[in-house]
């Protein structure tokens, strides 16, 4: 439980105090073997000498952009910022072929006055300076080389529960990145909803391979375990997603009790990890399977529940959810023990954001609950247009309030009253952070059943469509510039990239439309790490766009779905 005035400087200092030999962190390699451990009296000394790095060059407020790869470098480096008072910016680093857009536009918005990396990245550290102006006049402290004896300089900060812990930023790469503003409270109290409803212990072992720069990965995988006292074993995620099997298997290995992936995950195993393979695991003791992130399907479910079912697996623990960064991490998510709630209504009604029960020879749907908050976080179904609550059952915009709503976007007081000021028109109750998802409540759960921003959510990772859009516009040189539209639709119970855009007259007598697909694939790939599902080439001037020139992406979207574009080769 929190205590009044605590931060997660004073849990971590009494975890160091009263189990220092207790080992908290694990890393695994692909292999199964463990690279690297860290128990409390090895994580406080070395976020300890960190801190007394970072306290010599700046001082409390300051925010650290922090690159890491995989492993344990990433969670000291973490610590020792909030350990000088530092706000700890998570961020990717880039792979070799990859653009720094998206690391540009957080350095820009975030003016960190450190770059926190380590000696294995060292080689790469040119190439981002070069590119990065905004960050080659900076320290580059590379952690994993800082004498622990520095930290006999160490000056405990003084903070207090609402004090900055990290910016964790949510926009794409392109666009105008905002980064929500997370407090100490924000964190701890988070973690104890998320302790509520799956009742870690102190023998309880989480198994994560999501990625630490990612709010999901870096609250549960990170400093749950610390919160609670409980161990943490930790992959790379490209380790799960080369061989998802390795996921299971040191789930199997060490008895794990709790883990968490977006939907995506579990399809993948049920695709792709063979029979003799699952012969080999033990899942019994996995008692708490978050499904979050992105679209909970409810047909994933019972798939994987069936097909592990004879390694030890129980559809019960299952534990849906739904969360975003605005809110810490969680809003709401089925407690452990309880079964996951299944909610079969009429799919064309859905379509139109109506809920009603399953009519005789018309399409059904079924929906997944995401659960409820365990504990002040309240939830508020909205009309969108009218800003006034909805009747029971009815879709509207999902509106949440409580202490886990972290205090705004950093230096975006526009962005963050739209977002974070919302009154109910009719009660005049508030504020209220707006999601933009689209749900409703029935029998004291949270169902989410759309997206009212036109945010692209594909394997747990949001991308906004205007830096997507911006991408395939600069990548050849027939394309229209602010004439390509980016959107998501569903495949096979899965969101899947789909672009669409204009060919510039003058290049359609001599365009090879293969080398134009090969180069959109190539380059959204590179830039943003995503796979274009399918790609529409179209006459100029088709696009659907408002009389004031915006471009109409639902519309875009219904015209594809329907085979209505009008295309170059028609």
């Amino acid at each position: 439980m929190q205590l009044p005035g605590e931060t997660l400087v004073d849990r971590l200092r009494q975890r160091a105090a009263a189990q220092p030999e207790k080992r908290v962190y694990t890393f695994v390699r692909e292999e199964g073997i463990e690279a690297d451990s860290l128990n409390y009296k090895q994580l406080d000394q070395q976020a300890q000498a960190i801190a007394s790095q970072l306290q010599s060059l700046g001082e409390i407020g300051d925010r650290a952009l922090l690159l890491y790869p995989p492993g344990l470098d990433f969670i000291a480096a973490f610590f020792g910022c909030l350990y000088a008072g530092v706000v700890a910016v998570p961020g990717c680093p880039p792979k070799a072929n990859q653009s720094l857009s998206r690391i540009k536009a957080i350095a820009t918005d975030a003016n960190p006055r450190f770059v926190l990396t380590t000696k294995s990245l060292s080689t790469h550290h040119e190439r981002w300076r070069s590119q990065l102006p905004e960050l080659a006049a900076l320290p580059w402290l590379e952690t994993d080389a800082i004498a622990p004896e520095g930290r006999q300089q160490w000056q405990p900060p003084v903070l207090n529960p609402q004090s900055l812990a990290l910016l964790q930023y949510t926009s794409g790469s392109t666009g105008t990145p905002k980064g929500a503003m997370v407090t100490h409270a924000n964190l701890l109290i988070n973690c104890e909803d998320l302790d509520r409803g799956w009742k870690h212990d102190p023998d309880s072992i989480i198994v994560s391979w999501l990625p630490t720069f990612h709010d999901l990965g870096l609250i549960y995988g990170v400093i749950e375990p610390l919160y609670k006292g409980c161990s943490a074993y930790l992959m790379s995620p490209m380790s799960f997603l080369l061989r998802p099997s390795r996921w299971l298997q040191v789930i199997s290995q060490y008895q794990a009790t709790h883990s968490a992936a977006p939907n995506f995950a579990y399809d993948l195993c049920v695709r792709k990890i063979k029979p003799q393979e699952r012969s080999r695991l033990n899942l019994t003791t996995w008692r708490m399977a978050l499904n979050g992130a992105e679209p909970v399907r409810a047909s994933v479910l019972k798939e994987f529940a069936q097909t592990f079912a004879p390694c030890g697996f129980d559809l019960s623990a299952f534990c849906p959810g739904y969360g975003l960064a605005e809110a810490t991490l969680k809003v709401a998510a089925v407690p452990q023990k309880d079964p996951p709630h299944f909610y079969a209504v009429d799919s064309e009604a859905l379509k139109q954001n109506q809920v009603k029960p399953p009519q005789a020879d018309r399409p059904v749907q079924t929906l997944v609950g995401c659960g409820r908050s365990e504990i002040d976080t309240q939830i508020r179904i909205v009309d969108p247009q009218t800003l006034r609550q909805c009747p029971p059952d009815a879709i509207g915009e999902i509106w949440v309030s409580g202490a886990t709503v972290v205090r705004g976007y950093w230096n975006n007081p526009a962005a963050t009253a739209e977002t974070f000021q919302a009154y109910l028109a009719d009660t005049a109750e508030g504020p209220f952070l707006r999601t933009g998802d689209l749900g409703f409540l029935h029998d004291r759960q949270l169902f989410v059943t759309g997206r009212l921003k036109e945010t692209i959510l594909i394997q747990g990772r949001n991308h906004y469509p205007q830096d997507i859009e911006l991408t395939v516009a600069n990548c050849h040189p027939a394309l229209v510039s602010g004439g390509v539209a980016a959107f998501s639709v569903d495949k096979d119970g899965e969101e899947r990239l789909v672009v669409v855009s204009e060919i510039q007259r003058h290049h359609r007598r001599s365009l090879n439309p293969a080398d134009v697909l090969t180069q959109i694939r190539q380059t959204v790939a590179a830039e943003h790490d995503l796979r274009v599902q399918a790609i529409a080439l179209i006459k100029p001037g088709t696009l659907p766009k408002t009389s004031s020139g915006k471009i109409q992406r639902r519309a875009c979207r219904q015209q594809f779905c329907q085979n209505q574009l009008v295309r170059i080769e028609d």
